[in-house]
């Protein structure tokens, strides 16, 4: 005992030595070698848990000037010492009223390069810890810094922001209820620790109609800007049941208003129709910064148009076909993304733009633009290519949806561009039912309709009536294609008299037969004789498969299956001369019906 009493004494009294000697000295006689003994001998008290002796010291008003110019050097121990100690203990509540302390009488621009360093320094586990520890004091910091406030608010928020954005992003409910490394908690926590900086800027626009100070406000911007694109892009932002309050829900609610506060909502929601962005001399800072502040602007769209934070105060002006034409672009952004949680958020939005419009409502020149046609190419992708069959079939809807919206001019475009670019026979199927559709509304007369029938229908017919590859092609791969295409003609044969040609097929046929049905026939016969070859071989090769079990593989349509046993290789090769007899079955019925109706107009005629 008596050895542990010495150490403590040795602690407090180096500190106290060291507090003495510099009592005596004005504040322009410190030393480094002062800062270094009182960095040591504070240290050691802390670290030797001595941190009530340490609050006594910092707190006697002699010390004043010592700990204004010397105090700062102790962040980093005292960081170290709250985390070693546990909740309820004394001794850490002594070292947070050492930080108050601090916060309080430290010169404040030391102090704050002191608290950013150590925010700077924390990694993993406790970045969420150090942050919310130091907020606070930071905070108090920034508040009493006279020259170059602005710029050292804008770096505290861009410093914690970056160490965050690190941190995995809570999205199923159990995880958001954990919140394992506190992130929820520290977002909304960093909310408000910028409030009292927004408040600044609300009361400086409120005095002056020509608020000139716009660096407080554009550093502000950015915390928003940054915070759209992390957590609230990749955030689960539903209503969660058991949650009453949403922690993401709520950290957008706070981002909206601080946006709106400052006079900037408005202005970012239709800042791609300013063309204004920031000038890089470099290119590649150019091309970050957009991609950051498409993703930003993109995430505030569907804040806004899809879970209605800050609707109530856009005015209702708007056109449905203006808000739609305005989130396009951000729809196409949200859409480029493969992540569930980025992509759902582009469906939603287009969604939603989409409902809010009349069918047949927009016009055909929306096609002019460039995000016009990509947006529907990108959902191609997503029903032919994306994992999550909730997400595919979500595609598929709103595919629909858009064309629904559009002018008869607008899906004949739509139309010819889906079948040049989709590369899918599925797709490509799925938009020739969509134009024998138009096709059955023009011949009913609801409409006066050009563009389904006449010599526009024919160019469109000259699409969807052709093999890709004459008898070459693959009739397995396209099977959905070339089934939609003989139901159309099947269709246009029954319901269009030869006499009255409304849609012209009739005028077409001899083209028809040439470049689809007539390759089609040839192709199917040589399709059906490969396959029945391959059967017969594979049962004659049977027995010996059976004796030695064996296992090989088979391509299907260019794919490598996996590998099969002869009954599955059966199987498959079966099911395809299955889809050859349904193919073949439609045909003949076509050329039949063809025939019949050339014939009764010939009896006519004779």
């Amino acid at each position: 005992m008596p050895e542990e009493h010495s150490q403590t004494v040795m602690a407090v009294d180096e500190l106290q030595a060291i507090i003495q000697r510099c009592q005596i000295l004005e504040e322009a006689d410190f030393k480094g070698e002062d800062f270094n003994l009182f960095q040591v001998a504070g240290q050691k008290c802390l670290e030797d848990g001595y941190a009530a002796q340490l609050l006594e010291v910092i707190q006697n008003e002699k010390n004043k000037v010592i700990i204004k110019n010397m105090g700062w050097n102790l962040i980093s121990p005292l960081v170290r010492c709250i985390f070693m100690y546990k909740q309820e203990d004394d001794k850490r509540e002594h070292c947070l009223r050492i930080l108050d302390q601090l916060a309080q009488l430290c010169n404040p621009k030391e102090l704050f390069l002191g608290l950013l360093e150590q925010i700077e320094q924390t990694s993993g586990e406790q970045v969420c810890q150090t942050v919310m520890l130091l907020l606070q004091p930071l905070q108090t910091v920034l508040l009493n810094l006279q020259n170059k406030k602005a710029y050292s608010v804008g770096l505290s928020l861009a410093m914690i922001m970056n160490q965050l954005t690190p941190l995995p992003v809570p999205y199923t409910k159990q995880q958001i209820q954990e919140d394992k490394l506190g992130l929820c908690q520290c977002c909304n926590a960093v909310v408000d620790f910028a409030k009292p900086f927004v408040n600044e800027v609300v009361k400086n626009m409120e005095k002056s109609s020509e608020y000139n100070d716009m660096e407080l406000k554009e550093e502000l911007k950015k915390f928003c800007m940054q915070s759209l694109k992390y957590p609230l892009l990749t955030a689960q932002l539903e209503q969660l049941e058991g949650i009453e309050e949403h922690p993401f829900r709520h950290f957008a609610t706070e981002i909206i208003d601080i946006l709106w506060n400052i006079g900037e909502l408005t202005p970012l929601v239709f800042v791609h129709h300013k063309g204004k962005s920031p000038q890089w001399e470099n290119q590649e800072f150019a091309d970050i910064e957009r991609k950051n502040s498409a993703d930003s602007l993109a995430c505030l769209s569907y804040l806004m148009f899809v879970q209605h934070f800050g609707i109530e105060c856009f005015p209702v002006v708007f056109s449905p076909s203006y808000l739609l034409l305005c989130n396009m672009t951000h729809i196409e952004v949200l859409l480029k993304r493969t992540e569930e949680s980025v992509l759902s958020k582009g469906l939603d939005l287009f969604e939603s733009c989409l409902l809010r419009m009349e069918d047949n409502s927009l016009l055909h020149h929306y096609l002019e633009l460039r995000d016009f046609i990509n947006v529907p190419q990108d959902l191609v992708k997503i029903m032919t290519l994306c994992p999550m069959e909730h997400m595919r079939k979500k595609s598929l809807h709103i595919l629909q949806l858009f064309i629904d919206k559009f002018d008869t001019e607008g899906k004949y475009t739509l139309f010819r561009c889906l079948l040049k670019t989709s590369n899918h026979a599925g797709v490509e199927g799925y938009i020739i039912k969509n134009i024998k559709d138009q096709i059955h509304l023009a011949l009913m007369k609801e409409s006066d309709n050009i563009w389904f029938t006449g010599h526009h229908l024919i160019a469109l017919l000259d699409l969807v009536l052709s093999l890709p590859e004459g008898a070459e092609t693959d009739l397995l791969q396209n099977s959905d294609r070339i089934m939609a295409s003989l139901n159309l003609l099947r269709y246009l044969v029954i319901k269009d008299c030869e006499s009255d040609n409304q849609t012209g097929v009739w005028t077409t046929l001899g083209k028809i037969e040439q470049n689809f049905l007539k390759p089609l026939r040839v192709g199917l016969n040589m399709s059906k004789a490969h396959y029945e070859a391959e059967i017969k071989n594979k049962k004659e090769n049977r027995k010996e498969a059976q004796s030695s079990n064996t296992v090989c593989s088979v391509t299907v349509s260019g794919e490598k299956m996996p590998a099969m046993t002869t009954g599955m290789q059966l199987q498959v090769l079966h099911s395809a001369l299955f889809t050859f007899d349904l193919i073949e079955s439609v045909l003949a019925r076509v050329e039949e019906l063809i025939e019949v109706k050339t014939k009764a107009v010939m009896d006519e005629n004779s």
